[in-house]
């Protein structure tokens, strides 16, 4: 997601917020991509198999294209966990559930907006509608999206989505997150307090950079951020706008130390970092990098590499925490970010001292 850019003399008015609800619908989102968090597909499909079949298929053909329901659970009453957002949406009628996670309201695309609509009102949707989606998901994750006219036959049938979505989020509740939301809450809440203390000593593009770990964004429209941590998708973040003041950046908050996967022993940030610093063209990547900034075009012509393969290896590089990316309108500057060798460095022997 994006964050729109224009001048603002005044720095946002921080809020925050802390839940388990947002990593409620997080969590499926990775559980259902996991490689694009550096996780193990393995684990990944391990923990889907625990849901009833039933369920476990609606998942399966809407987790992949639906995006966090980031402002219906910032509008959350407290306690914003994983029990209370269920709640919630069961209180809602079974046909509105769909369009109050989806947000449609909200979206800044008319026509898809409008063909959301049309879509629920009159149950059925033309291949059209399936080429502009597919179109929209090529532009924003650079995948043919596969499924896609499974994930629109859900549109075109709201009460019966909103119905099989409260029977997925109780199975998935009751097979796996329930326990996980107690390792998640204490890490959340711990980070909330560490970011709020970083906020007394950091203009709040410092704090950004810092909580994203290495993402600089120039400037900011909203008059207020709320800030969120989250656990799985570390070191990722997402920005996004609740309405035209008021914008929300969620950063990735699990330690170092501690693997997205339970019960896991090696942390899967350490074993990133010394995977991507295990790959020479990465390498060289960084060496360029530690000497100036470039974009990625820049870097292309540089190492002779085709931009999907650059384009790769700087995901991989960011997944690890390894680069800083500027970003300034359309352009993306990268440089490295060398604190993190050290870091990874001392990562590595506290591992071995454990």
């Amino acid at each position: 997601m994006t964050f729109p850019e224009t001048p603002q003399a005044v720095p946002p008015t921080l809020i925050w917020d802390v839940g388990t609800a947002y990593e409620l619908f997080i969590s499926l989102g990775v559980l259902h991509n996991p490689e694009h968090h550096g996780l193990r597909a393995s684990w990944a499909a391990g923990v889907r198999s625990r849901i009833p079949p039933t369920e476990r298929k609606f998942l399966e053909e809407v987790a992949p294209f639906i995006s966090f329901p980031i402002s219906w659970v910032y509008r959350l009453p407290e306690p914003k966990d994983a029990m209370n957002a269920i709640w919630t949406l069961r209180q809602t009628a079974p046909e509105r559930r769909m369009l109050e996670l989806l947000d449609v309201q909200h979206w800044d695309k008319p026509d898809v907006k409008e063909m959301v609509l049309r879509i629920a009102s009159e149950g059925s949707w033309s291949n059209r509608d399936l080429t502009r989606l597919k179109q929209i998901f090529q532009e924003g994750h650079g995948k043919e999206g596969v499924g896609l006219d499974k994930y629109l036959d859900w549109w075109a049938r709201p009460v019966e989505f909103g119905e099989a979505m409260v029977a997925a989020l109780q199975a998935y509740h009751m097979v796996f997150f329930n326990e996980e939301e107690k390792r998640l809450a204490p890490v959340l809440h711990e980070a909330l307090e560490l970011a709020k203390q970083k906020a007394q000593r950091m203009s709040v593009s410092e704090l950004i950079t810092d909580l994203s770990q290495g993402l600089h964004f120039e400037k900011m429209t909203a008059r207020e951020l709320v800030i969120v941590p989250v656990f799985y998708t570390t070191p990722l973040v997402v920005l996004d706008e609740i309405d035209e003041n008021l914008g929300i950046f969620l950063f990735g908050a699990r330690p170092a130390t501690m693997s997205a996967i339970p019960g896991e022993l090696v942390p899967d940030g350490l074993l990133r970092a010394l995977k991507a610093l295990a790959d020479p063209t990465r390498l060289r990547i960084l060496h360029f990098l530690a000497h100036e900034e470039l974009t990625p075009s820049e870097l292309s012509r540089r190492l002779s590499l085709r931009a999907p393969t650059l384009t790769h290896h700087l995901s991989e590089l960011r997944l690890a925490g390894l680069v800083h990316l500027k970003i300034k309108g359309q352009e993306k500057l990268y440089s490295a970010r060398l604190e993190m060798l050290e870091e990874t460095a001392e990562n590595v022997r506290a591992f071995l001292k454990a």
